[in-house]
């Protein structure tokens, strides 16, 4: 892959963040470095004790899905090549938007349990992709060589969590 393109790769890092007024929700853009290009966060969402009902136990992954991530996704004027998250419940976003969705898995020994058509290495880290959408697998693969091999793509992650947190005490 020629340099221009490998330095063109942008990499989303979506994270929820439970707070007392409910779900908040916060996507960080970055380069293949790691360096920030774009911050978006959301406002809070709540849900009512009847959709609490209503939903069940889609609840969480609709909040975060459509509700949150779509909205992160599409406020966004640095689109993502790839977006990593580390919460399972917003694997089903990838069911709402055409880019590649990868879930970090917490040791190498969570990705023997998946089927090898949904889990693919980037950086030091194992992913995992949405069972419906196994040719993300192939798309993140095309980057591998981008990011170096020692990339922890879970400091970003903290990252997002640590905004969300100044964010939210700046606001009160």
């Amino acid at each position: 892959m020629p340099q221009a393109a490998r330095d063109k790769l942008h990499l989303g890092f979506l994270r929820i963040v439970a707070t007392e007024a409910g779900y908040v929700g916060g996507m960080l853009v970055t380069n293949r470095l790691g360096r920030p290009l774009e911050f978006q966060c959301t406002t809070p969402v709540k849900a009512n004790r009847t959709q609490e009902i209503l939903y069940g136990p889609t609840l969480k992954p609709f909040l975060f899905s459509e509700l949150i991530g779509v909205t992160l996704i599409d406020r966004l004027q640095v689109k993502p090549d790839i977006v990593l998250i580390d919460q399972q419940a917003l694997l089903d976003l990838r069911k709402h938007v055409s880019l590649p969705i990868a879930c970090l898995l917490e040791d190498a020994k969570d990705s023997h349990d998946l089927p090898d058509e949904s889990r693919v290495s980037l950086g030091a880290q194992s992913l995992q992709v949405h069972v419906e959408h196994t040719c993300d697998v192939e798309a993140i693969q095309q980057w591998t060589g981008t990011i170096p091999g020692d990339a922890d793509l879970r400091e970003p992650l903290d990252r997002v969590r640590e905004a969300l947190e100044e964010t939210l005490r700046s606001a009160a």
